[in-house]
């Protein structure tokens, strides 16, 4: 969806699909040099990571096996509950394996916090993170996070796999919605 076709639904575009896709390919040339003669079991965090995965996939110059897995703390709320759930769990044993958790974006990083404590525990070699944005002010615990994007203000953002009401995921850019769309 080219955001063009969707003006009155943006207060403004933070990254064009050009800038995006020119810092995903700076991560993945990051990614590359720091894996070199390793294979990477790259996991995406369903569903916002799937266009950040899709593409830093294709950017990478490394073999790679991918999986998928989906978590919550939400339940039917917008206000985190507090308890993590596994909606999908990885098909993949990490034993041994050098993953990279591939996020969309981080908030308050509990639920990535926890994410990356369950997965550590699972015997890989190592575990880092890769995230195409970050909010450094919502941040609730501190998190180490190897590869982060672009950091942005504390704003609901959508597109590119991020959305509001499952909407705007496919949006071609990264940008905050007006006001009429959400009140």
């Amino acid at each position: 969806m080219d955001s063009n076709e969707i003006k009155a639904d943006l207060a403004h575009v933070l990254y064009t699909k050009e800038e995006i896709q020119a810092r995903i390919n700076e991560l993945a040339a990051q990614i590359d040099k720091d894996y070199e003669g390793r294979d990477i079991l790259v996991v995406g965090v369903l569903k916002g990571a799937v266009m950040v995965m899709a593409d830093l996939s294709r950017a990478l110059k490394s073999h790679v096996t991918m999986d998928w897995m989906a978590v919550s703390s939400y339940g039917s709320g917008t206000q985190s509950s507090g308890v993590v759930r596994i909606l999908k769990d990885l098909d993949t044993d990490l034993m041994g394996k050098h993953v990279l958790i591939v996020e969309d974006i981080i908030d308050s990083g509990l639920t990535l916090s926890w994410l990356k404590s369950n997965l550590e525990s699972r015997g890989p070699a190592s575990v880092e993170i890769c995230t195409l944005l970050q909010k450094p002010e919502a941040a609730k615990v501190k998190i180490d996070v190897k590869y982060v994007g672009m950091d942005i203000p504390n704003e609901f953002v959508v597109g590119y796999g991020l959305d509001y009401a499952e909407k705007y995921r496919n949006l071609d850019c990264i940008g905050t919605l007006a006001p009429h769309i959400y009140q």
